[in-house]
C-alpha cells in the first residue's frame, strides 16, 4: 500500500466531494476488459483490491483511489513475422511485388487479426486526495503515467482544476547548495546518491551512487559548473527518498519508526491493515510534503 513515488498536483479550489458522492462519480467509469480489437482500457478500480467494491478509501480526510490499466501486448516482431509471409506468398503466387501502401495494408489487417488473441497487463495506479491540504499525490513514477490518472479523474468528474507542484526556488539550485552546505537543514541527512549535470551541456551528467557526498572529489564537480538534479535524503529518521528537478520524489521508503508503528495497530483484516497504514502515510505527507516545500522557498505563487 506503501507509496513509492510521488507526483504531487495543486488543487486550484477545494474538492469538497465526500467519500459517498466521489464513488458514485468513479462507478460511471468503473473498469472495464478491453473488448477484442481494444489495444488498451483504462477505468476506477477499488484500492482495498479484489476483496472489495469501494472504488473510494477514506481516512483522516484523505481519500484513496486507484486507477487500473489493461493493455494489450501484442510484439511488433509477431506481426512483422506473420506479414512477411504473407508477402513472399503473394509474391510467389502472383509473380509480382508487393507495394509499400499494400504492405501497410497488410500489416493493419495482421495486426486486427491478432489483436483478441493478445495477452493482457494490468498495472494499477493509486492517488491519494487530502481534501485538508489540497493537493493530490499520484504514485507514478513517470509524468506520463500520472497525467494519465489526472485525465481520468478529469474526465470523470467533468472539470479538475488542478497543476503540477511548482516551487518559489529552483530546485536544482536549493540542491546544490545543500550538498556544499548540508548541516543548514538538521532535520535532513544525506545520504550517498545523486545526479549531477552541466546545463550548458545536458549530455555531461555524472551519477553518484554509494559515494559520499560532502567529498571534495564531488564538490569539485559543483566547482566545475555542474549542478545537482537528483538528489537522495533521509527526513527525521522517519523516510528517505529521492528529490527529482521537477519536485517528483522518487524510491521513497518509510523507515522503521514509521513500520514499528504500522505493527502496533490492532487489525483483524487486510481492510484493517490498509486502513491503518493509509492513515499513517497520509498524515506523514501532511507533516514531510510542508516541511520540503519550505526548503525551496515554499509553492510559487500563480
Amino acid at each position: 500500500m506503501w507509496f513509492k513515488n510521488l507526483r504531487i498536483y495543486l488543487l486550484q479550489h477545494p474538492l469538497n466531494l465526500s467519500q459517498e458522492a466521489l464513488a458514485d462519480k468513479l462507478e460511471a467509469k468503473r473498469f472495464q476488459a478491453c473488448g477484442s480489437h481494444d489495444l488498451i482500457g483504462m477505468g476506477w478500480d477499488s484500492p482495498l483490491g479484489r476483496q472489495s467494491e469501494t472504488l473510494v478509501h477514506e481516512a483522516s480526510g484523505c481519500q484513496m483511489i486507484c486507477a487500473r490499466q489493461e493493455d494489450k501486448l501484442l510484439p511488433t516482431a509477431v506481426v512483422n513475422e506473420i506479414v512477411e509471409e504473407k508477402i513472399d506468398q503473394i509474391q510467389q503466387e502472383e509473380g509480382r511485388k508487393v507495394a509499400r501502401r499494400e504492405r501497410s495494408e497488410l500489416k493493419d489487417e495482421v495486426f486486427h487479426q491478432l489483436l483478441p488473441k493478445a495477452f493482457s497487463r494490468h498495472t494499477r495506479q493509486f492517488a491519494m486526495i487530502d481534501k485538508q491540504q489540497g493537493w493530490i499525490v499520484v504514485d507514478a513514477a513517470s509524468a506520463n503515467k500520472a497525467e494519465a490518472l489526472i485525465s481520468l479523474l478529469r474526465d470523470t468528474l467533468g472539470s479538475l482544476p488542478v497543476k503540477p507542484l511548482e516551487v518559489a526556488t529552483s530546485p536544482s539550485y536549493v540542491m546544490t547548495e545543500w550538498l556544499k552546505r548540508p548541516s543548514q537543514y538538521a532535520d535532513f541527512t544525506l545520504l550517498d546518491s545523486c545526479e549531477l549535470q552541466d546545463r550548458s551541456d545536458e549530455a555531461s551528467i555524472l551519477r553518484c551512487k554509494g559515494q559520499d557526498l560532502t567529498a571534495d572529489e564531488i564538490l569539485a564537480h559543483i566547482d566545475a559548473g555542474k549542478q545537482v538534479v537528483k538528489l537522495a535524503v533521509e527526513w527525521d529518521e522517519r523516510l528517505s527518498c529521492t528529490i527529482d528537478e521537477d519536485m517528483s520524489i522518487k524510491r521513497l521508503k518509510f523507515l522503521d519508526l514509521i513500520q514499528e508503528q504500522a505493527a502496533d495497530y490492532q487489525v483483524e483484516s487486510e481492510a484493517d491493515a490498509f486502513d491503518g497504514q493509509f492513515t499513517l502515510m497520509s498524515l506523514e505527507f501532511r507533516r514531510f510534503l510542508p516541511r520540503l516545500f519550505e526548503l525551496f522557498g515554499g509553492i510559487a505563487e500563480s
